[in-house]
């Protein structure tokens, strides 16, 4: 079982640190901060935490390129690690799933993501799991002021607890494997909890 490389999307600077775009970031923040590993190493263009998720080797990455060149980190942070992209989880913000959804997928389209696009168009390849979170979609107005805004304080009530869910998605992504992961998934939506 090789090392598994997640890789929340964003933009670098405090200036997005709250932003609806970012939560990949906000995402590993949280991660990274219940099993106690620190964004301490530089490199590849990406702001990088390492260590063990219940006894598995995981290496946390934060873009720091923008969001849509964020193929440019993934790239050679795959293959400096020799990560198998089956090993490779990207987090990131879906304004197709309404606030607070949690969906995962072991391979697929960037769906319109420009993030995503740009690490499918740097690996040649879209044979990789990735994690989304709903952010729904602005009322009115232009999406990319939208993505670009912070949350409300019920919004990020509603992100903290679909952050908890994905924690416990990545965990078991982690220690089971994807279809145990996805089966959990399924199960809680089921149970609407």
């Amino acid at each position: 079982m090789g090392r598994k490389l997640l890789v929340g999307l964003g933009n670098p600077g405090p200036e997005y640190a709250e932003t609806r775009h970012n939560v990949g970031f906000q995402f590993l923040d949280r991660l990274a901060h219940k099993h106690r590993l620190n964004f301490t190493t530089f490199k590849f263009r990406a702001c990088l935490a390492q260590g063990e998720i219940n006894g598995h080797q995981v290496l946390l990455a934060k873009p720091l390129t923008f969001m849509n060149l964020s193929g440019q980190a993934v790239k050679p942070l795959v293959k400096a690690y020799e990560v198998e992209l089956s090993d490779l989880l990207v987090i990131y913000d879906d304004m197709d799933l309404p606030l607070g959804t949690v969906r995962l997928r072991p391979k697929g389209s960037a769906g319109g993501h420009k993030g995503m696009d740009s690490i499918i168009r740097a690996l040649g390849n879209q044979q990789f799991p990735r994690l989304r979170f709903g952010i729904g979609r602005p009322p009115h107005g232009d999406a990319i002021d939208y993505v670009l805004s912070e949350f409300t304080e019920d919004e990020k009530a509603a992100m903290e607890r679909a952050y908890e869910v994905g924690i416990e998605v990545v965990e078991t992504w982690i220690t089971r494997g994807m279809e145990a992961a996805l089966n959990w998934l399924a199960q809680r939506n089921r149970d609407g909890r």
